[in-house]
């Protein structure tokens, strides 16, 4: 894929630039190394101090980095908007509880012969970051915040279609005073990250994207020992009980499918509705789907945007025509827009089976499937028929049901009568092929430290048995 903004509203290609040469690599890659030596022994105070005035030029800066956001992946003004404010956010988070989430630990230093014994984290070095075009502002900062928070540095490698907005995350992190080479932007294609994974400097990576290409960087980092976090995709349940408040439901559904023109890993997409409540749930939600206005995501009042490519929309059609083929039934959308650009409209399907590819599969883009269950257990069971477990989200009012949503639904979180989302103070990440580890609140801090165990003696440390302190 040739590193350029092609703008998803007109198809037209805006912006071209050229990838880093191996030479230009390797002296990037060098500079990550030097920096760290010398980053890592940075305090708290000043790292946050760096932070706080990345999150002020991102408050600052918010129109003109939402603009460039949705030229490169044709997300609506408003919503991209928003984006840099949630970044801006993130930032101020870690700046204010990066050091309470890696204070020393005490442990109890008499029950294993010392005099004193904790645990302390420390940064590993340069960091890998191979990150998508969905979220290209959010998706790097939710990294980045932490990472840096914690003493490392990073190396983003971004997808290649978001070339500009991975420039402005360079110069973001400059502008605010971190050192030279702590964050850099390595405009490079896909076959290098391999190059870069493998360097004996890079210490760890994390991984934003498809399901294929977190299995490739984890296989690489598996043999390199270095660790990784995933966040790959999702096929997300929202289950609808009769106990629900169906129309904020159904409000809250279409806003979940169509959030980022449909392509969110977290979106709700396969939707879960008890038998007595579906035919008015399925009204009130096709009659939202098609009340939205798809259009120009640059202008007032659109509801939804482009999808990203040409390939994207492909992808999107063949799923849908799947479906019908087998007996699927359309009950609004379910055909490409005329016109330049790579418009798909907000899509209801009823009746998927698990013949059909989207029973199995992503649909990334505003395409929901509807399911009718007859109770708790099939809706359960439905939910979990699915090789992915990122989010999920259950609609009742019924305490009983509300704990064995919670307890046996297969995902890395379940949201009870509200949208699945992210937020800087909660732990974000799946299981299954959702990946593995978590990233946000403390845990997202310390993914990337050592956690080195501290067992101390005395100045002299004279006598006593082995192992124990006198």
């Amino acid at each position: 894929m040739p590193i350029a903004t092609t703008n998803p509203a007109t198809g037209q290609v805006e912006r071209t630039f050229d990838p880093l040469t191996d030479a230009e690599l390797d002296e990037r890659v060098d500079l990550a190394g030097e920096a760290f030596a010398e980053y890592r022994h940075t305090t708290f105070a000043e790292r946050a101090a760096w932070m706080v005035a990345a999150a002020e030029i991102l408050e600052g800066e918010a129109d003109q980095i939402a603009l460039t956001m949705t030229t490169e992946m044709g997300k609506t003004l408003p919503a991209a908007r928003a984006e840099a404010e949630k970044s801006a956010k993130a930032c101020r988070f870690y700046a204010r509880h990066a050091e309470e989430f890696l204070a020393d630990a005490p442990a109890d230093g008499e029950s294993v012969g010392a005099q004193k014994a904790f645990t302390r984290f420390q940064p590993l070095g340069p960091v890998l970051a191979v990150m998508p075009w969905n979220f290209p502002l959010w998706q790097v900062v939710r990294f980045a915040a932490p990472a840096l928070m914690a003493g490392n540095v990073g190396l983003l490698k971004h997808s290649s279609n978001v070339p500009q907005t991975a420039l402005f995350l360079e110069d973001l992190f400059r502008r605010a005073g971190f050192p030279p080479g702590v964050f850099q932007t390595l405009l490079i294609g896909s076959e290098k990250v391999e190059r870069v994974l493998r360097d004996p400097r890079v210490r760890a990576a994390t991984l934003t994207g498809s399901e294929t290409a977190g299995r490739s960087v984890a296989a690489i980092a598996g043999g390199e020992v270095k660790p990784v976090v995933l966040e790959l995709g999702g096929s997300d349940p929202f289950i609808v009980m009769p106990s629900a408040n169906l129309e904020r439901a159904a409000e809250v559904g279409v806003a979940s499918r169509c959030l980022n023109n449909g392509q969110s890993c977290i979106a709700a997409k396969r939707f879960i509705v008890h038998a007595a409540v579906a035919e008015e749930f399925e009204r009130r939600f096709v009659e939202r789907m098609r009340g939205l206005k798809v259009g120009d995501p640059r202008e007032e009042g659109t509801d939804m945007g482009p999808l990203v490519s040409e390939q994207a929309r492909l992808d999107v059609e063949a799923l849908v025509a799947d479906a019908v083929s087998k007996g699927a039934e359309v009950l609004c959308g379910g055909e490409s827009l005329p016109g330049p650009g790579w418009y798909y409209p907000p899509t209801v399907i009823r009746g998927v089976t698990p013949d059909m590819r989207m029973f199995h599969e992503e649909v990334f883009g505003p395409v929901a499937a509807l399911y009718r269950v007859s109770g708790v257990d099939e809706a359960i069971r439905l939910a979990n028929a699915t090789d992915f477990g990122l989010g999920s989200n259950a609609w009742t009012q019924e305490p009983e049901e509300q704990e064995r949503f919670i307890r046996d639904l297969e995902a890395g979180q379940v949201f009870i009568n509200g949208m699945t989302t992210s937020f800087p103070e909660l732990p974000f990440g799946g299981i299954k092929n959702s990946g593995f580890g978590r990233e946000l609140a403390g845990e997202g801090i310390r993914a990337f430290c050592n956690l080195k165990t501290v067992w101390v003696c005395g100045a002299r440390g004279e006598g006593g048995e082995m192992g124990r302190c006198e």
